[in-house]
Parts: C-alpha cells; sequence; structure tokens
C-alpha cells in the first residue's frame, strides 16, 4: 500500500552540516586540530586561489559552527590581527582526541570547543605558535605550483615530542632522549625526501640556550639511528651569522641549517653550518630517516580543487 513520504521535521538537523564540509574544509580542520590555529591569511595561501575566496569560505564555515574565530584590537581600536581561526563546536566533534592546550598538555580535555579556544587566546605562545605554522604554510604554497612537491608529514611540537623522546636502553645503559622541536615535517621534491625539525627562532634567546636545544637531538642521532636535519629559522641576517659562526666549529652527528625568515623555505636559502658558504635547497639537505624510512609521496592525497563553496545539490534538502 502506497504511503505518501512524511514532511520534513522542523527540528533543526545537527548532522546536516556534514554535507556542507568539503574535503578542503575536513583538512584544514585537521589542521587546526593539531597545530591550534590559523590566521585567514595562512589559511588562504596555504588553501585558496584568492583571499577574497578564503575570508567568503571562512565566514559560512564559521557561521555553521565549524571553526570559532578571534581577533586582538590595537589601542586605537583597528585590527592588530586579521581573524585567527580555531575549531568549533562541529569542528571539536569530528575531533575529539585534538591537543587541548597549547602550553599545558596536562589539563583536563576541555569543557566546550569555546573552553579549547579560550585556552588558545590566553596562550603565552600564540605568536610563536602562528610564526611556527607559518613556515609549514609556505610550504604548502610551495605545493600548489604545479611542481611535484609534496609535504608529506606536517606535526606540531606535542606531536613530535611524543613520537621522539623517550628512553633507550644501550649497552651503555638507559638513555634519555629529549626533543622538543617547534614542528616536525618530511618534504619531497624532484624525487627527493627530507625529513626536518624546525626551531623557530624570535632572537628572544641567548645563542647558548639555541646550542643547548640540540644536544637532544644529538642523542636522538647517536642512539635513536635518525638524523634529520635540525633547521634553525632566524629573523634577521644578524642572527643568521651568530648562529653560523658560534656552530662553525661544533660536530653534530645531525646535520644543522640555518637561513632567515622568508616566504619559500623550500628554496636555496640553507645554510649548512658544516658548509656555511653554500646554500641549498630543503630537499637537497642531508637526511637519514633510520629504518623506519619514509612514506610514500605518490599515496599523498590532496583535497578537490573546488571553489569552497557547496554546490547546489549540497545545499538542498534531500
Amino acid at each position: 500500500m502506497y504511503r505518501r513520504v512524511p514532511l520534513p521535521s522542523t527540528k533543526p538537523d545537527p548532522l546536516r552540516v556534514y554535507r556542507r564540509i568539503t574535503p578542503r574544509d575536513r583538512l584544514l580542520m585537521s589542521w587546526l586540530a593539531e597545530h591550534y590555529l590559523l590566521s585567514t591569511a595562512q589559511i588562504g595561501r596555504a588553501l585558496f586561489d584568492a583571499l577574497r575566496t578564503a575570508q567568503m569560505r571562512l565566514t559560512i564555515l564559521h557561521r555553521e559552527r565549524v571553526l570559532h574565530r578571534f581577533a586582538w584590537a590595537a589601542a586605537d581600536g583597528t585590527p592588530e590581527t586579521s581573524f585567527l581561526y580555531t575549531l568549533g563546536p562541529v569542528g571539536l566533534r569530528r575531533h575529539p582526541t585534538a591537543y587541548f592546550d597549547p602550553d599545558n598538555l596536562g589539563l583536563k580535555a576541555p569543557r566546550s570547543s569555546v573552553d579549547r579556544a579560550e585556552r588558545i587566546v590566553n596562550s603565552k605562545s600564540l605568536y610563536h605558535r602562528l610564526g611556527v605554522n607559518q613556515f609549514f604554510v609556505d610550504l604548502h604554497a610551495q605545493t600548489r605550483t604545479g611542481s611535484d612537491s609534496r609535504l608529506l608529514r606536517w606535526w606540531s611540537e606535542q606531536h613530535a615530542t611524543a613520537a621522539y623522546s623517550g628512553t633507550k636502553h644501550t649497552p651503555q645503559g638507559t638513555v634519555r632522549i629529549n626533543v622538543f622541536p617547534d614542528g616536525h615535517g618530511i618534504w619531497h621534491a624532484e624525487g627527493r625526501t627530507v625529513g626536518f625539525f624546525v626551531e623557530h627562532d624570535r632572537d628572544t634567546e641567548k645563542l647558548a640556550v639555541v646550542v643547548a636545544k640540540l644536544r637532544g637531538y644529538e642523542n636522538l642521532a647517536r642512539y635513536g639511528a635518525t638524523r634529520f636535519p635540525v633547521l634553525l629559522w632566524v629573523p634577521n641576517q644578524r642572527r643568521e651569522t651568530s648562529l653560523l659562526r658560534v656552530l662553525r666549529d661544533v660536530p653534530t652527528r645531525m646535520p644543522v641549517a640555518v637561513a632567515v625568515h622568508g616566504d619559500n623555505p623550500a628554496g636555496p636559502v640553507w645554510a649548512l653550518t658544516s658548509d656555511p658558504s653554500h646554500r641549498r635547497h630543503l630537499h637537497k639537505l642531508p637526511s637519514d630517516p633510520g629504518a623506519d624510512g619514509y612514506p610514500d609521496p605518490v599515496g599523498q592525497a590532496w583535497p578537490d580543487d573546488d571553489d569552497g563553496f557547496p554546490d547546489e545539490d549540497e545545499l538542498a534538502d534531500t
């Protein structure tokens, strides 16, 4: 017996939003789950062809409660920063095990996405974190140029620390490996793959403190068999010259390279402390992943190159 289809419910459907979320949106949410926050300009550079398109799409995601956003104001009331985005209620539902706090991993999980966002807003490392994320955003931007380059891995400080720090049992005894990189990545270009650790330098620490950070990487290279280059990403030529001079006669088991902040960290900007007169591309730095090897670059998927807006059928009620 034929029965008429019931009328649509008048109650809002909390799952309806998922049909409007594109592959690019999902990639963005995964980044915000791992790296806490990104600015409008960073998201536009990494994922969109035009900033205006990025702004419109981000506004939609904000209104759909996929993302939260906030901005600081200067003393005269003008914006000090563009909007900074983090996971909203929908985004946190998709990533319930996202990192909870940028400064204190021991805290309990937030009660809501707003609670998580408040921790990020009040983080003492907020601007440092934005600087680290800019490094990887610029690498992602290079992959959109039609070349075969790929950023095969982008790990946060917390992720990299958990993966590479630990206790190693050796014939000489137990050794504790402590590395706290600002970020870790694996870059592929022109048929070569290079893993690396990033130390984002803002010229706020003494040179001796920067050099001391290398001890953990030295233990990792010695006992963990992973010899990724350590990239010292510095704000000016003076700082670069000082570090190259200090590190010139310091032997290390892993490569150490220095470069000044710029918009193309994949380019020929890196000076190895063992050979400071020659600038190298990122993919030409020496690197040894050890027994684990590198991920296959062929299997790396990229989100559909859509315009960032839902198609007509995505907007229709069915």
